[in-house]
């Protein structure tokens, strides 16, 4: 089929993911039938995946905004002021259907693609992070996805010398038939040498660099905007494939070329690659792009216009050079044994226009594509509110030490050790606290400063109530930093949801960014970027609401900071926050009773603030050095993780008033934190002072946990369960 002159059917149209209104519109915006070439670009860039198409109307409600703000959502990464002319630039993606398809590959091309989106603005990763999700233990396909994505990632993580240092791996049935990998980057800029995407300057000469282009990707993005079926094996072409080795090079190159004033404007290229690289660039400058196809570097024979535009290749980058500049750049790429192309230059006629062995093979208008692609008001209904459950109305357990037991070594709450000692976390060595904590802690090179990293997401409370689950993922994130000791800066948001034509679907999202934005501004935490990921279902059975928040904080001392570890015996336990035994949507409901119902506990964004502020001023005072946030599994599970994480054991008791024990431990109330210290009636009175609930439970020491009226387990015997579930599971025929 010739891509200049074909006919384009009804049938070409649907396969490229276009509807009949959007390819009227196109047919508008051209004046004229697109050939095929256009048509495949329209078609990546309207895709969900790249337009956003249903879910901007909803993301512009949310906060980005702070005085430490320096770059919000709209560019490759966020970016804050951490002071010292010194930058944060990060963000979370999505490698969903890739890592589901081929989970190797799937997932180290995730890992790449957030890493290109970090150090094309001029920063270089100082952490990485995962959040992942699995289908049952017991599903035929869950362990081999399991295996394949941690090597991927370690893989890739690794072999570029970026510590992997938190995340998050939990297992649920929604997901048997649609994992979800979503990888964080956290790097680290001079705040005066930050590169933006924009191209500038009519006649200056557009540059590829990195790995030749070959037919790997193509449609990736449009594959990503559909949901499964039968047939999801058949898109295993779509997949990338990765070479984290090229991409080391890539990174030293592009920031010995930062070091330089030779760059006007740069873009990796991730998903619809030298489409929306150039599409974006251009879009952002006001300006037009011609492009000889012929000069892009190819690694197959007889590639088309429409392979080379919609390929997603991996480790490339396009940029536009200040003129005269171009041997210079050349020299850099080329010493780094890396592809070198001048591929094009800046018009004044906002299209672009591809030329291929001497012909126009595409001349499209740059904005519509770019900046007017659909916006949909998807219809949506609001999620039927779920009744409130009663302690009484759960059944206590006939022991609940081995209840706590079971617990501790469930999928969710069992150690992921196995899977983060694969990954160098400690690599370029300022890896302070590592995976297994409440939040990683990754020093500023050569400084005391620190950054504190985690990501968090409760699916079950986001299904139950969009709102209130949106609310707690936020709430979770910056409590996760505080626990550190760490001032919450900023986040990042990978919000992945089924089928947005569904209005229940719909529903969830939309309820989920609303509580997002009131957690987000209520404790001063702008989203300053993130991802989109719909049609994330199988033959129509879609995936648990999940909206992943990875958040970022500031450490002024990295040497005042909290672990969850109990460090000495005779400390005492405090409880800070209220626990009133809230067991709807909780773990201990869910895997111990097997139902999940039930509203998910409420969540007091003004009481979140003043407990985590309460908190962090311990810390900070040096007043505290143990410290853990409750949350899944309850404040049994959350003593039994500070007894395991420092081989020390707890004498435990209910305070006067409080709900039924099992619901005291079990139950999952917000805004809570433990902590262990060596002046507790002083902790009390001053938490008295600022209008805070705070009880004393008991004291550290010894070889078990203890709880008055629940027995007594001993610290091994909960630690067996806990290391042992996920090696025994990986390892079992």
């Amino acid at each position: 089929m010739s891509e200049i002159n074909s006919e384009i059917t009804p049938e070409i149209v649907a396969s490229h993911g276009l509807s009949e209104s959007e390819y009227e519109e196109v047919l508008s915006i051209m004046g004229r039938e697109p050939n095929l070439t256009e048509l495949g670009i329209f078609s990546v860039m309207w895709s969900e995946h790249c337009s956003y198409k249903s879910s901007k109307k909803w993301l512009k409600t949310l906060p980005t905004e702070a005085p430490w703000v320096i770059c919000g959502p709209g560019e490759n990464a966020g970016i804050i002021d951490i002071g010292d002319n010194d930058a944060i630039i990060f963000k979370m993606e999505s490698h969903n259907h890739p890592s589901f398809i081929e989970p190797y590959q799937g997932a180290t091309t995730g890992v790449g693609g957030i890493m290109r989106d970090v150090f094309t603005m001029g920063a270089r990763p100082i952490a990485n992070l995962n959040a992942l999700r699995f289908g049952r233990p017991d599903h035929p396909k869950t362990k081999h996805l399991v295996s394949g994505v941690v090597a991927g990632i370690a893989g890739y993580g690794n072999c570029m010398g970026v510590p992997t240092v938190g995340g998050e791996c939990e297992f649920h049935a929604s997901y048997d038939g649609n994992i979800l990998v979503n990888a964080m980057t956290v790097g680290l800029a001079p705040a005066d040498n930050i590169f933006y995407s924009a191209a500038a300057g009519i006649g200056n000469p557009v540059v590829y660099v990195g790995s030749k282009t070959g037919r790997d990707g193509i449609h990736g993005a449009t594959m990503a905007s559909t949901e499964f079926s039968e047939d999801s094996e058949a898109k295993r072409p779509t997949v990338q494939v990765g070479d984290p080795f090229t991409e080391k090079l890539l990174l030293e190159a592009c920031l010995e070329l930062m070091a330089t004033d030779a760059i006007v404007g740069i873009q990796d290229m991730g998903a619809a690659g030298l489409t929306s690289s150039s599409f974006e660039m251009a879009s952002k400058g006001g300006v037009g792009i011609e492009m000889d196809l012929d000069a892009v570097p190819q690694r197959e024979v007889g590639m088309t216009a429409y392979e080379m535009m919609l390929s997603e290749s991996q480790e490339r980058m396009l940029m536009v050079l200040k003129p005269g500049r171009e041997d210079e750049a050349r020299a850099i790429f080329e010493k780094w044994e890396l592809d070198f192309a001048v591929v094009g230059v800046l018009t004044d006629t906002k299209h672009m226009v591809l030329k291929h062995k001497g012909n126009i093979v595409a001349d499209l208008p740059i904005d519509p594509l770019a900046e007017a692609s659909p916006e949909y008001d998807r219809p949506w209904v609001e999620t039927p509110k779920s009744d409130v459950i009663s302690p009484d109305d759960v059944e206590p357990p006939a022991d609940i030490m081995v209840a706590l037991k079971t617990l501790v070594a469930s999928p969710d709450l069992a150690s992921k050790r196995w899977i983060w000692e694969q990954y160098d976390h400690m690599v370029m060595a300022d890896t302070v606290a590592r995976p297994g904590g409440d939040a990683a802690i990754v020093r500023v090179h050569g400084t005391t400063k620190a950054i504190a990293a985690t990501s968090d997401c409760t699916p079950r409370y986001c299904f139950a109530d969009p709102v209130q689950g949106g609310r707690q993922v936020v709430a979770e994130a910056w409590r996760n930093l505080t626990a550190v000791g760490a001032t919450p800066m900023a986040v990042t948001d990978n919000m992945n949801f089924g089928n947005p034509e569904r209005p229940e679907i719909m529903g969830q999202f939309v309820g989920c960014v609303q509580g997002i934005g009131e957690a987000c501004t209520a404790l001063d935490f702008p989203v300053v970027s993130g991802n989109v990921s719909l049609y994330n279902e199988t033959n129509g059975t879609g995936i648990l609401p999940t909206p992943t928040i990875g958040g970022v904080g500031l450490m002024a001392d990295v040497h005042k900071r909290a672990s969850l570890a109990f460090t000495d015996d005779g400390a005492d336990i405090v409880v800070i926050g209220e626990t009133k035994g809230h067991l709807g949507q909780s773990l201990y409901l869910r895997d111990l009773e097997g139902r999940e119902e039930g509203a998910p506990p409420p969540v007091d964004l003004a009481t979140e603030r003043k407990n985590g502020d309460f908190v962090r001023g311990l810390i900070e005072a040096g007043r505290i050095t143990t410290c853990h946030d409750i949350s899944g599994g309850g404040l049994a599970v959350a003593l039994a993780e500070m007894a395991m994480a420092g081989g020390i054991g707890a004498d435990v008791s209910t305070p006067e008033g409080s709900p039924a024990l099992h619901a005291w431990l079990f139950g999952e109330d917000q805004g809570r934190y433990i902590i262990a210290t060596n002046d507790g009636d002083a902790v009390l009175a001053d938490a008295a002072k600022g209008g805070l609930t705070a009880e004393k439970i008991g004291v550290t020491g010894g070889q078990a946990l203890t709880v008055a009226g629940a027995g007594t387990i001993s610290v091994t015997d909960l630690a067996e369960g806990h290391q042992n579930w996920l090696p025994d599971y990986m390892s079992a025929p």
